[in-house]
């Protein structure tokens, strides 16, 4: 049976592919994508259908941070002409947030700079939580505030929120190489403590900072054994005054092969197609939907997206539908086994994040199938080239920072 077959019957079974077959999914030569996706999109509509999970970003203190996160365009040292500001009062951050509820957003998600909160902090994000949640029935709030000291995430979630994101953000291998000021240990140190609060986890990865393929692979199995509800997966922003300003090493191709083996490894897992999709992916954005079930509506923290009318447009378009307040994101299988929180305390399955506290009924297997794809792809990882040569000079034409919404007088395009 060839490659995309056996990955297919694993991913319906909710079985780990081996290692070996997840580079053979990044190594495919451009002329049997298509296959990939087909292949990928049946494991996707097999837990998920066709919904499509829109969530939106409120940054609720932009810049500043004393942390030196090489991607990061608020990082220390960061020469990135990005919004900088403090806090944003709760009554603030729930106004930003109804503006990607009214959107359609089923999840908002509650973003600060910085290494870590303080306990202060953790009072003021839980004052933004309550009045979101008073203002907007329904909704879920995931919290990311960098790492977690103890106590910390028990708090948010007696506040209400209902999921943590902290990124692994690549492999462990390399994860010295990106950042200094803190480990990969601290980021898994911080993903437990959201799971053993009861908070649903979200933890994904960054793409397109010259990692290998066998970091993306590392990175992706990683996450699978922490065993996240959601994995978001950025694609690298280059901001011009970060380290890596020139790291254009992404194609729309590349891209879509990433997102179809974050879909074999994980398969029933919510995968959202994160920061980056406009640059990088462009006019094959809706061919990613055949792979995620999650997006972000709008802008992000520090950079533009497309509008969100676009993003529905495109959904649409494609013949998905946007997935509802009332409706479980997670099959039955997930959401039953968290006992109604999304969390997980044990197990091996796997940026970013699934819902917490589940409303609604339950979502077993659904969605129809499509023909196996027949393209022979067993020898691919030996055949193909191991990866696109970098793309020569920055393009900052791609890279609108983000002068709308949240700590600003201009509404948002959500």
């Amino acid at each position: 049976m060839d490659l995309l077959n056996t990955l297919v019957d694993k991913g319906l079974r909710r079985e780990l592919p081996t290692r070996e077959e997840a580079l053979a999914v990044l190594a495919t030569p451009d002329d049997e994508l298509l296959d990939v996706v087909a292949a990928a999109g049946r494991v996707r509509r097999q837990w998920f259908g066709r919904r499509v999970k829109l969530n939106y970003l409120v940054n609720l203190k932009s810049g500043l941070c004393p942390e030196d996160c090489s991607y990061c365009s608020q990082r220390l040292g960061s020469k990135a002409e990005i919004l900088k500001y403090t806090w944003l009062k709760p009554e603030d951050a729930s106004k930003a947030a109804a503006a990607g509820v009214a959107g359609g957003a089923k999840r908002v998600c509650l973003v600060a700079s910085g290494r870590g909160p303080t306990d202060r902090d953790v009072d003021r994000v839980s004052k933004t939580i309550e009045a979101i949640k008073d203002q907007n029935e329904g909704v879920e709030v995931c919290a990311c505030l960098g790492l977690l000291s103890q106590g910390q995430a028990e708090r948010l979630r007696s506040a209400g929120a209902d999921a943590y994101n902290h990124n692994l953000n690549t492999s462990e291998g390399t994860y010295g190489e990106i950042t200094t000021t803190h480990t990969y240990a601290d980021r898994v140190d911080t993903v437990h403590q959201a799971q053993a609060a009861g908070l649903s986890a979200c933890s994904g990865l960054i793409a397109g900072m010259g990692e290998s393929d066998e970091d993306l692979v590392d990175v992706v199995f990683s996450l699978r054994e922490l065993d996240p509800d959601s994995v978001p997966v950025n694609f690298l922003i280059p901001f011009e005054g970060t380290p890596l300003a020139k790291e254009w090493n992404l194609t729309p191709q590349r891209c879509l092969r990433i997102l179809a083996m974050v879909r074999f490894v994980c398969p029933d897992v919510e995968v959202r197609l994160a920061g980056g999709r406009e640059v990088h992916l462009r006019s094959m954005q809706p061919l990613a939907l055949h792979l995620v079930n999650s997006i972000f509506l709008g802008d992000y923290l520090t950079s533009e997206g497309q509008a969100g009318q676009a993003d529905l447009d495109m959904i649409a378009d494609a013949g998905f539908e946007v997935e509802g307040t009332g409706t479980t994101t997670l099959p039955g299988h997930r959401a039953n086994a968290a006992a109604g929180c999304g969390s997980h305390t044990g197990g091996c399955g796997s940026e970013p994040e699934s819902c917490g506290t589940h409303t609604g009924s339950g979502c077993g297997p659904c969605g129809g199938t499509a023909e196996s794809p027949e393209a022979e792809v067993a020898s691919a990882a030996a055949a193909a080239e191991p990866a696109e040569a970098p793309v020569p000079g920055a393009r900052t034409d791609l890279v609108a920072v983000r002068r709308r919404g949240a700590g600003t007088d201009l509404a948002p395009n959500a």
